[in-house]
C-alpha cells in the first residue's frame, strides 16, 4: 500500500492537520501497523514540495504550531489517477515457500513436513483472522476477508505441492 497516496487520498476529504491524519489514517488502514509521527510530517511536507497539497495555516497548540493541509487540483488529479489505475496481481514467482520446498526437496529434507509446518500456520492465521472478524465493523472485515482469501489459495497451493512431491523430487534430481 502506498501511505504517501493513501494520505492525499485522506486529504481529498477535507482540509486537515497532520495530527488528525495520522489518526484517521490509523483508524482506516493501520490496524496492525499504525503510521509514525514522523512519516506523515515527511510525506506532507514532500507532497507540498510536489505540487500536491498547500499549507492553508497554522495553529498555536501546546507544542509546534499546527499546519493545516489541502489538496490541490493537481494533488486530486494524482489521486485519481492512482484510484483508477488496476492494481497488477503479484506474480509471486518468487516465493519464499516455494523456494523452501525447493531446496528441502534438493537437500533430501522432509518437504511435507515443511508444507505440513506452513498449512498449521496458515491455518493458525485463518482462525485468527476469523475471530477478528467477528464484531468487526464492515470495513475491517471485508479488510480480513481479502487477507483470508490470499491464505486460502495459499493452502491450495501447498494442497496441490504436496501431493505433487514426487514428481517435482524426480525432476529436480
Amino acid at each position: 500500500m502506498d501511505n504517501s497516496l493513501t494520505l492525499l487520498g485522506l486529504l481529498g476529504v477535507a482540509p486537515s492537520y497532520g495530527y488528525d491524519l495520522k489518526h484517521s489514517y490509523d483508524r482506516y488502514f493501520g490496524l496492525k501497523k499504525p503510521l509514525a509521527f514522523g512519516q506523515v510530517y515527511a510525506t506532507l511536507a514532500r507532497m507540498v514540495r510536489d505540487g500536491f497539497l498547500v499549507e492553508t495555516g497554522t495553529e498555536a497548540g501546546g507544542g509546534p504550531d499546527r499546519r493545516r493541509y489541502e489538496i490541490t487540483p493537481a494533488g486530486r488529479e494524482r489521486i485519481a489517477a492512482w484510484m483508477f489505475t488496476p492494481d497488477v496481481p503479484s506474480e509471486s514467482l518468487q516465493s519464499n515457500l516455494f523456494a523452501k520446498t525447493v531446496v528441502a526437496l534438493l537437500t533430501d529434507e522432509d518437504a511435507g513436513h515443511l508444507l505440513d509446518l506452513q498449512r498449521a500456520q496458515h491455518m493458525q492465521h485463518m482462525r485468527a483472522l476469523t475471530r477478528a472478524k467477528d464484531g468487526a465493523d464492515i470495513m475491517h472485515v471485508l479488510l480480513y476477508d481479502h487477507a483470508l482469501f490470499h491464505i486460502e489459495a495459499d493452502l491450495r497451493w501447498i494442497d496441490l505441492t504436496s501431493a505433487r512431491l514426487e514428481a517435482m523430487k524426480a525432476q529436480l534430481k
